[in-house]
């Protein structure tokens, strides 16, 4: 769930550029907007000017140099109402950025943006993995299927779709530099599981009309997903492994009888606006405000937004789909989620899966559920929960939740 109160800005930089290039080379800065810390790195070179902000996976993005000297630049990208001046003093170019109304310090120095990432993996791979693509309507969604390690191919195994959060990503659902969907997918081919991660309609390799999309639209694009796995005709069991929004999807797919079993990381158990409020007041809590809040205000300024993803979010009630499940499912959270809170939302879901004709446990004695212990929303172990945190964390997911996805799928 990437959508929060506090919205990462689009910084696109245009190109162009006047006058001789002394400041050269990489400039990393940090942008403050709110509690939350966002890396921008500017490239000087021979009168080219690219721009990366690698904490949205944004890399490379043309700039426009209106002026450059020995001690002084100005960049302007007009559609976006993007300008950054600043002047070199004491080996520091000391600056302003501004976007829109928002007006912040923004200090470059000498160098890359270096984010450590233990759990990243880089080949060569023990396992194969295949580029495939498949399609819903008008949109054709590219991805990655990884197969396990030392599969030759004649035993049919089992197979998850990995459905992304909120707001587009790319197939390994990256963020801040980490690449969660990457790392598990590594993790559950060295253990025996195959898994299918693909960018989002709109994103990366992918095409389709993204800014009219809601969470029905990328609960299709799954679905024809999973319509391809099993055209494949190589897999035992074919199921989904969803984050977020993902997790919401996953239930709708279970409802619908789509997958042999889901896997929902933090996913919703209660409708949006509720969702919505909860973000909302945890954010003013840590600026220091006591605004009050109501469910009322919250649904009347989404709906002002005329947004097609964010009117149906707010309207969505997760457990209409929930008490329809019949497959097995692992249901994980994290303590400390600031996003999609366990406290609130685990209950729900519970209370609402089917259970045995008793009333004692579930109707499907596989499903399971488990709430981690200082974990965040990212399933990382964390101080506060808080999404300022994320960039500063190095894990990327937990180990004990990566082997307890592997073993339940493993195990069914």
């Amino acid at each position: 769930m990437r959508r929060l109160l506090i919205v990462f800005l689009p910084l696109f930089i245009s190109a162009m550029s006047f006058g001789q290039q002394t400041i050269s080379g990489p400039w990393k800065g940090e942008l403050q907007v709110g509690v939350t810390k966002l890396a921008i790195v500017f490239h000087f070179q021979d009168g080219v000017c690219t721009m990366d902000s690698p904490d949205q996976g944004a890399m490379g993005l043309p700039a426009e140099l209106d002026h450059i000297s020995a001690d002084s630049v100005h960049v302007t990208q007009k559609s976006a109402g993007v300008v950054y001046s600043g002047r070199l003093k004491g080996g520091s170019i000391v600056g302003r950025f501004t976007q829109g109304d928002l007006t912040v310090p923004l200090v470059l120095t000498p160098g890359e943006v270096v984010r450590l990432r233990p759990q990243t993996p880089s080949g060569p791979y023990p396992y194969k993995t295949e580029e495939v693509s498949f399609s819903n309507g008008d949109a054709t969604l590219s991805g990655t299927l990884t197969y396990p390690e030392g599969w030759n191919g004649r035993k049919k195994i089992p197979v998850a779709i990995m459905v992304s959060g909120s707001g587009l990503q790319n197939r390994d659902e990256e963020l801040f530099g980490h690449k969660p969907f990457l790392v598990i997918a590594d993790y559950l081919a060295r253990h025996g599981i195959a898994t299918l991660r693909y960018d989002d309609r709109g994103a990366g390799a992918s095409t389709g009309d993204a800014a009219n999309a809601t969470t029905l639209d990328f609960m299709e694009d799954a679905s024809a997903g999973i319509d391809y796995l099993r055209s494949l005709r190589k897999f035992k069991r074919v199921g989904v492994i969803g984050h977020s929004e993902g997790g919401s999807i996953a239930f709708m797919l279970g409802a619908r009888k789509k997958v042999d079993f889901l896997v929902s990381m933090a996913g919703p158990g209660v409708q949006g606006d509720s969702i919505l409020l909860l973000q909302n007041l945890n954010a003013l809590r840590q600026a220091g405000l006591t605004m009050k809040l109501t469910k009322e205000y919250v649904r009347a300024q989404t709906k002002a937004q005329h947004n097609p993803w964010l009117d149906f979010f707010i309207d969505y009630d997760p457990l209409t789909d929930i008490k329809d499940v019949r497959c097995p499912a692992l249901v994980l959270n994290g303590d400390k989620d600031t996003q999609v809170e366990a406290e609130v939302n685990v209950r729900p879901i519970l209370q609402n899966l089917p259970k045995s004709r008793n009333g004692q446990r579930f109707a499907d004695k596989r499903t399971k559920s488990v709430v981690y212990p200082n974990l965040n929303h990212l399933f990382q172990h964390c101080e506060t929960g808080q999404s300022a945190e994320y960039p500063k964390i190095e894990e990327t997911i937990s180990p004990e939740v990566l082997e307890d996805i592997a073993k339940w799928i493993g195990n069914l």
